[in-house]
């Protein structure tokens, strides 16, 4: 007798310690991740801040460096311990389909017509047009590198170079540095014969890289002098110039554009919450503040009309700054991010 009380003792401990986790997960602090460095200060000061100033309730954030298997792990371990996320426009279409996200409320965003169209998903909305350029510290090169072609120069400009470590935008600098008009490099990436080039132009060069994985690195890697120039986004550059005072420079031609979208993990214990973070950081009179900080495009059409003049210019979105710079093909990467990902790792380890 005295055995079976002792077991039903504790099947009511584990069902009072089951209840508590199941409380303790609804009662989770709203957890926004991002992309870290400067970029995330400014989105703490004009997003997270205010929100939680707002809301009257805490909200905390995290850094993350990308990719789709995080997101994977984090919604099939079932209650995630993320709720909203910016994710690239590869990582948006791969976990849209799926089904590792929230469908949003648009009717909370104002609707869609209120964006750009490329910033327009079921499951996501575009926080950021950004740009990834070659960039380099003017107060230490005497002449300015003009191309990749440049950067793959290392006789003309001698040192080091950063690039992001993985196959995306390494292999579209290649080809660009190896000669191909930067209209035509997803048409030459998407044969066997452009991805042997584009994987022959990086054994050049392989021995001057260092690979970069977070967004703040290349920053790093250019104030100590570690590398000579780097790819890097342009954000990050205008805001370590403003915030250091930096002499570090973007140069546009040949740089890949894109845009950000704020996400919701499926099964989220904060999905209101979290819908409701997403449209006040969507707000045109919220948005139009980060290029103050920052300078990224604005997806919201009405944000980006009032962004002062002054600041036009370093937007990726300024047309002098258009001119020469391409889209990322999000559809190729998302057919082919796994196949090259295997070969550039291979290769990486040759």
């Amino acid at each position: 007798m005295r055995s079976v009380r002792i077991f039903a003792l504790v099947g009511c401990l584990s069902a009072v310690v089951g209840a508590w986790g199941i409380i303790g997960a609804e009662a989770r602090d709203l957890t926004v991740v991002s992309w870290g460095g400067n970029y995330q200060d400014a989105q703490r000061k004009i997003y997270f801040e205010p929100f939680a100033k707002q809301s009257g309730k805490p909200l905390l954030d995290e850094s993350w460096d990308g990719g789709i298997g995080v997101i994977a792990a984090k919604v099939k371990a079932g209650v995630p311990n993320w709720d909203v996320v910016q994710v690239e426009s590869e990582e948006l279409a791969l976990g849209c389909a799926d089904g590792f996200y929230e469908q949003l409320d648009w009717d909370k965003l104002g609707g869609k017509d209120k964006f750009l169209p490329a910033a327009v998903s079921d499951c996501g909305v575009g926080a950021i047009v950004w740009s990834t350029a070659l960039s380099y510290d003017a107060d230490k090169l005497k002449e300015a590198p003009a191309s990749w072609a440049d950067f793959w120069d290392v006789q003309k400009f001698p040192g080091k170079r950063g690039l992001r470590r993985g196959p995306k935008y390494a292999l579209e600098f290649a080809l660009m540095a190896d000669g191909v008009a930067p209209a035509d490099v997803y048409r030459e990436l998407a044969t066997p014969a452009g991805v042997d080039r584009a994987f022959k132009k990086l054994d050049a060069l392989k021995p001057h890289i260092v690979w970069w994985e977070s967004g703040a690195q290349p920053l790093q890697l250019l104030a100590s002098g570690e590398v000579v120039m780097t790819s890097a986004y342009n954000g990050r550059i205008s805001g370590i110039n403003k915030a250091e005072g930096k002499n570090f420079k973007v140069v546009w031609p040949g740089s890949i554009y894109a845009i950000d979208s704020w996400v919701i993990l499926k099964n989220s214990p904060n999905k209101d919450a979290a819908m409701d973070f997403i449209a006040f950081a969507s707000a045109p009179e919220n948005q139009v503040k980060l290029p103050e900080y920052i300078a990224y495009g604005l997806p919201n059409k009405e944000a980006a009309g009032a962004v002062p003049a002054n600041l036009q210019a370093d937007l990726p979105t300024a047309p002098d700054n258009l001119a020469g710079a391409i889209p990322l093909d999000a559809d190729f990467w998302v057919d082919n991010i796994e196949e090259l990902n295997k070969r550039f790792n291979a290769w990486l380890a040759q």
